[in-house]
């Protein structure tokens, strides 16, 4: 791993910062207790419409805790962002649609190759989504993506300056993210790479550019297409 050449007080600082926000992200689930403390709700018998707005609400308390901590490193990448809009948002684009082609390849080949079926974390946003769609593009169409660059992209850059580093360690540990929790088989652990594919495409557009608005941009609107898109299936 490379760090950038900081003195050792300002290293210690950002990792320990790195790793404070990071367990914050991975527990936010416990925030959905606060609700249903103050409501009494029963935990045993939640709605799924009911699972929905505790999900929102525990990515919103993310939301604020990320920006209180990270404030001013945002609003100076918000105004790089701002300075070369349209280049930025063309690198962004051309970046991701090179990961979404890597995505879809690779998900066609787990399911008509090895025939995993569909992803268990996939499965359950589409279950999310039939239960209260508009509130899911807010929640995984704006904040999910505002929470995960922060936490799978703006942590790294913040330590890592080899790109190929950077772009490996973002993709592996946004792709586990997204399948080891809810694996059940072998198979499930391929969809790592599709959705690894995308991490690190996001990653190498923040690196590029140098303002996590970009990739942050990007992911913002791959998620609320797939979440729209969904919605118009149902």
């Amino acid at each position: 791993m490379v760090i950038y050449m900081l003195d050792d007080n300002k290293k210690l600082f950002i990792i320990i910062r790195g790793i404070i926000v990071f367990l914050i992200f991975w527990f936010s689930a416990y925030f959905q207790y606060i609700p249903i403390k103050l409501f009494h709700l029963d935990i045993q018998n939640l709605s799924p419409s009911m699972n929905v707005v505790l999900s929102t609400f525990s990515s919103l308390i993310v939301v604020f805790f990320l920006f209180f901590i990270y404030r001013k490193e945002l609003k100076i990448e918000f105004k790089k962002f701002k300075s070369k809009f349209w280049e930025n948002l063309d690198i962004g684009f051309r970046y991701w649609m090179i990961g979404l082609i890597i995505m879809m390849v690779s998900n066609f080949i787990i399911n008509f190759v090895f025939k995993a079926g569909e992803a268990n974390n996939e499965t359950a946003l589409q279950e999310m989504i039939k239960s209260l769609p508009w509130l899911m593009v807010i929640d995984a169409g704006l904040l999910a993506p505002f929470n995960e660059e922060i936490v799978f992209r703006k942590i790294f850059k913040d330590v890592i300056r080899n790109p190929i580093i950077l772009v490996s360690i973002c993709s592996i540990v946004f792709g586990a993210a997204h399948v080891v929790g809810s694996a059940s088989t072998w198979l499930d652990y391929l969809y790592i790479i599709p959705y690894g594919a995308l991490g690190g495409a996001f990653a190498y557009s923040y690196y590029k550019t140098d303002t996590v608005f970009t990739s942050m941009s990007m992911h913002m609107i791959h998620n609320t297409v797939l979440v729209i898109l969904s919605i118009l299936a149902l």
